[in-house]
């Protein structure tokens, strides 16, 4: 009995022809910087740029977009989900201030689907080309008998440099410092656990349309990620710190670059209907709400007082819809959100009432 390696699962042929069905979409994000092809076992960027940095730091950030692949593998729709990884990545880097030099992605599937891979791919590659950030390299890796037919998974990793005394964070953050919101364009990518939870307590199918939305709960579930990167590199040398607010929340997420002894206290704002429909459907908790999902802001930019006005109109100005959410102020010692995620540093207290929830 001879066994093949097409037999044991793996269609190294089908693998081919998906590198050939994305290659084109990947080559539009080399930049001059970009060294080589696509198809070599590792990717090179030329990094002499470096050399004009009196101290440069690389930044680097890895993650994926979590479970809402299985929303993208329920519609079989593929060619959003790339830019949630883009910005997932990416926009982690950013908030130290740093430029993104490349990124790098993997896929694990149960069985290559040429044009399904290269439907994510393209999807990463427009999000990097729309960035300036070269998508140096990748992998695909089909797994059958550990994934489904269908199922699939993406991470990727990104690598920015930032001049040393141009890091952004918690050391720069002052007294009377202003918190800008940017909106986000939906959930994003994170909180899917819950939101798939409630959607499958209630029996709703992704097709089904919510006259609140304007569309069906699958489309807007699937609204990709926004990217800060440009807009937040514009304003780096004005702000003295970025929050990407992911995972966890706003509070737990702003209090990751704040300084012990400083609080951000944030008004509570106009929360998008997607929200709302979650809310009401599952009956969640608000505190539920503000510890899993962005609620509409995915980005803050804590900037000195005399930029807040133009750090709002240049976010708006690009089509990012931002506002003034707070100030920082001396910790009172009352009733905050601090110390999250590992990180020892200010507090963060929400106040008012939603808008819209």
């Amino acid at each position: 009995m001879k066994i093949t390696y097409s037999e044991a699962g793996v269609d190294t042929q089908a693998g081919d022809r998906a590198v050939e069905l994305m290659k084109s979409a990947v080559a539009k994000t080399h930049n001059t910087n970009v060294f080589g092809g696509v198809g070599g076992f590792a990717g090179m960027i030329d990094a002499s740029e470096l050399l004009t940095y009196k101290r440069p730091l690389l930044a680097a950030s890895t993650d994926g977009v979590g479970t809402k692949v299985a929303i993208a593998q329920a519609l079989d729709i593929h060619d959003t989900i790339g830019q949630d990884l883009v910005g997932m990545v990416v926009d982690d880097i950013v908030v130290v201030g740093a430029k993104p030099l490349l990124m790098t992605d993997y896929i694990a599937c149960g069985k290559v689907v040429p044009e399904r891979i290269a439907d994510i791919v393209r999807g990463i590659a427009e999000a990097c080309a729309s960035i300036n950030t070269p998508l140096l390299g990748g992998e695909t890796a089909e797994h059958p008998g550990l994934l489904g037919e269908d199922e699939y998974d993406v991470a990727g990793a990104a690598t920015g440099v930032v001049e040393a005394d141009a890091v952004l964070g918690p050391e720069r953050v002052r007294e009377g410092d202003v918190i800008v919101a940017m909106a986000s364009s939906g959930i994003h990518s994170n909180g899917y656990s819950l939101v798939r939870k409630v959607l499958e307590v209630a029996g709703w199918d992704y097709t089904k349309h919510v006259d609140e939305l304007g569309k069906t709960i699958g489309e807007e579930l699937l609204v990709p990620t926004r990217l800060y990167t440009n807009v937040c590199l514009d304003l780096a040398d004005r702000a003295h710190a970025f929050c990407h607010v992911t995972g966890g929340g706003l509070a737990a997420n702003l209090a990751r670059v704040l300084p012990k002894g400083l609080l951000a206290e944030v008004t509570r704002w106009d929360v998008p209907p997607i929200f709302k429909v979650i809310s009401d459907l599952g009956g969640v908790p608000t505190a539920d709400l503000e510890g899993t999902l962005n609620l509409g802001v995915g980005m803050l930019a804590i900037v000195p007082a005399e930029h807040a006005d133009a750090a709002i109109a240049q976010s708006n100005a690009v089509g990012i819809p931002a506002w003034e959410a707070g100030r920082v102020l001396v910790d009172d010692g009352g009733e905050a959100v601090r110390g999250a995620k590992g990180v020892d540093g200010g507090g963060v207290r929400l106040t008012s009432t939603y808008t819209g929830l």
